[in-house]
Parts: C-alpha cells; sequence; structure tokens
C-alpha cells in the first residue's frame, strides 16, 4: 500500500485447488500445497499435533518431549554458491526441529540415487553433509540408500529427518501468536533462494550473491534461555518465503497479522533480480533466516 503497510492477503485471484492431478504447485508451500494437506493427508494420516502445522511434531515420550520433523530435497543446481543440496539437507532439517524450541540431537538420510550418476559428484555431496553435521554437533546416525532406472530421476533426491529434545518450560507453536505480539526477523530475506535461480537462470550481478543456508539452532538456544514462555512461534522461512509462512501461522492462530514492508530488509543484489525475473521477495525461499513471534 502507498504508506508502506500491508495486510497479509490482498487481492490477488486465488488458484483453484480442483485438480486431477498433481501440480508443481502442491509443492511449493503456498495455497495449492496447503489445500493438499488439509483435504488430504492430515485427514488420512489422523496427525494429532501435526495439525498445528508446525515444521514438527513435539511428542510426550517417557516423560520427556521429542521434536521429530522430517524433508525432502530436491534441488537444481545441486551445487550453489554458499551450498549444496548435502549442506541443504542437514541445516534444514536441524532448523526445522529447532523451531519447535527443541535442541537438535540426530539426524537420518536418505539417499535416492539415478543410476549414472557421477561418483565423484556423490562424494562431495556426502562430505559437504559430513561437514555440516560436524560444524553443528547434531550426528548423523542411520540412514537409508535406494537407485533408481537411469531417467526416473533427477541425480539425487536426499531426505532427512531429525530429532531433538524440547526444554520444559517451552511452548512454542503456531497456535500461541495472538494479539498484541511482535514479529522479529533475524535477517535479510530472500537471499538463498534468489542466489539458486540467479545460477539456473546465469544472471550475473555486482556482488556475488551466496546462499544463506546455515544451522539456527544455536540461536534458538538463546532465545529460548533469554525469553523463555514469551517466545511464541518460530518459523523458518522456507518454501514460499517470509509471506506464506506468515499467512500459514495467521490462519492457525486465527489473528491477523500487520507487516510494514519497508522495514523487511531487503538487500538491492535480491531486490534486483527479483524485479529481473519478475518475483516478489515476501515469497522467496531462505533457509539460514528464522521468524519468531513474541
Amino acid at each position: 500500500m502507498s504508506d508502506g503497510i500491508s495486510p497479509l492477503g490482498g487481492s490477488c485471484p486465488v488458484p483453484t485447488t480442483l485438480h486431477t492431478t498433481v501440480q508443481l504447485a502442491h509443492g511449493g508451500g503456498g495455497r495449492l500445497m496447503a489445500d493438499l494437506l488439509e483435504r488430504l493427508f492430515l485427514p488420512a494420516f489422523d496427525c494429532g499435533p501435526s495439525r498445528d502445522r508446525h515444521d514438527g511434531a513435539v511428542l510426550d515420550v517417557a516423560g520427556e518431549r521429542l521434536a521429530i520433523s522430517t524433508d525432502s530435497f530436491v534441488v537444481r543446481p545441486l551445487f550453489f554458491p554458499g551450498g549444496d543440496i548435502g549442506s541443504l539437507a542437514v541445516h534444514g532439517t536441524i532448523n526445522d526441529v529447532a523451531m519447535c524450541g527443541a535442541r537438535p540431537m540426530a539426524l537420518a538420510v536418505t539417499f535416492v540415487l539415478e543410476e549414472g550418476f557421477p561418483m565423484r559428484d556423490l562424494e562431495r555431496i556426502t562430505a559437504s553433509m559430513s561437514e555440516a553435521a560436524r560444524s553443528a554437533a547434531v550426528p548423523i546416525v542411520t540412514g537409508d540408500t535406494k537407485v533408481v532406472d537411469r531417467g526416473k530421476g533427477d541425480g539425487v533426491y536426499i531426505t532427512t529427518t531429525g530429532i531433538g529434545l524440547v526444554p520444559p518450560a517451552v511452548r512454542i507453536a503456531p497456535r500461541r501468536a495472538r494479539p498484541g505480539d511482535v514479529i522479529l526477523l533475524s535477517g535479510e530475506i530472500a537471499v538463498h533462494g534468489i542466489a539458486i535461480m540467479s545460477v539456473r537462470e546465469g544472471l550475473q550481478f555486482e556482488t556475488d550473491l551466496k546462499s544463506d543456508s546455515a544451522p539456527l539452532h544455536e540461536l534458538v538456544a538463546t532465545i529460548v534461555a533469554r525469553a523463555g514462555d514469551k517466545v511464541h512461534v518460530l518459523r523458518d522461512p522456507t518454501r514460499g518465503g517470509l509471506a506464506s509462512a506468515l499467512c500459514e501461522i495467521a490462519t492457525t492462530a486465527g489473528v491477523g497479522i500487520r507487516i510494514v514492508e519497508r522495514q523487511i530488509p531487503v538487500s538491492e543484489p535480491v531486490r534486483g533480480a527479483c524485479e529481473i525475473l519478475g518475483l516478489d521477495p515476501m515469497y522467496v525461499a531462505n533457509e539460514g533466516k528464522l521468524v519468531a513471534i513474541v
């Protein structure tokens, strides 16, 4: 809006949800994906705590609260400025567990490999995952490998699952957002998504754009230790970007969210790339930023 203040939502046409086949947008983190979850997956699996639409589920196990999250990673190119599919898989799942307020403890990994995939690239990806897990002090403890016929995959897909322990006093969930809360953003948005798309589209800028993929669990631990129960919601705005994450939280909590667009940090290279590609940075993926509602 002209005064720089925008309510989440708007007058864009709503995409139809009545499809007889799976569409690419069903995995994009937006309206169609939300519809797929609400109409198919959640009712079918009787998801219980997962109905919160959190980054993971928190379960009571033998007197402890255990957070669990799983994610699949499919990205082109496999190697991009600032990271690759391997480090991305480790960081992404560590962060999803951390957004539950948990301290990540361990990861499991599954590789789906296409016949003919270069062994040198697989070694590079594995080394990157190992380094990312070691640096974060969250070990990879188990996993699985499958190989599909040549032409039946896209080189490599990676699925990671993480578990962590939630401190007793921590209660972080999307439904806890309430009127009067404020939104904190840990840094510039859309860096990761634009870094990947700029390579994919062959764009060059005066400054090097690098993915912001990074583990956020230490930052979360500091926030939780200092703010405790004042932290109501944590979210890493990955697929669908900041706007989709905030819309999902608002829907879950039954509240409205008002944002001041001019206060949202967007770097000039990212802004320029978004203009070239016709994208809104509010809807571009992030991998090293978090949103805290407090």
